[in-house]
């Protein structure tokens, strides 16, 4: 009995870890260092519907994807409230191509494309709106 209470207890701790390091994590932009390996491959931009010279908010969906709402409005919302920026939502089913070329594991995945069609920074999951606009900050900061 004492050994399945010990498994017990180690089962929690690690759900917990896990858990913890889920959330923390999920949502989270992390900066892609601007490098041309990163460059979006002109075909590929244009399928996708990602304008060159701008700075585009490219998020990979799926139809019953709940977190996909949420990130949608939060991009939308970015998108329509800066300047120069565009907020852009592909079907990840429609565009298996992409999701491969792209390394897209789960739905939402957004991508931070700069003006040279370089991708900078990588969130899977909902963002918040401060962390697309501080992405975008240091974006234009790094631009001039």
């Amino acid at each position: 009995m004492y050994e399945g209470a010990v498994a017990l207890g180690i089962v929690l701790l690690t759900a917990t870890v896990f858990g913890l390091w889920w959330r923390a994590r999920d949502g989270r932009i992390r900066a892609e260092a601007a490098v041309d390996e990163h460059r979006l491959d002109p075909v590929l931009r244009d399928a996708l519907g990602v304008p060159p010279g701008e700075v585009t908010l490219l998020q990979f969906s799926t139809a019953f994807c709940q977190p996909c709402r949420a990130t949608r409005a939060v991009l939308a919302g970015v998108g329509r409230d800066v300047p120069g920026v565009r907020h852009v939502e592909v079907d990840a089913e429609s565009h298996l191509d992409a999701v491969r070329a792209l390394n897209i594991w789960a739905t939402p995945t957004t991508l931070v494309i700069d003006r040279d069609s370089r991708i900078v920074g990588r969130a899977g999951g909902v963002p918040t709106r401060p962390q697309v606009l501080a992405a975008i900050a240091a974006l234009q900061k790094e631009e001039q």
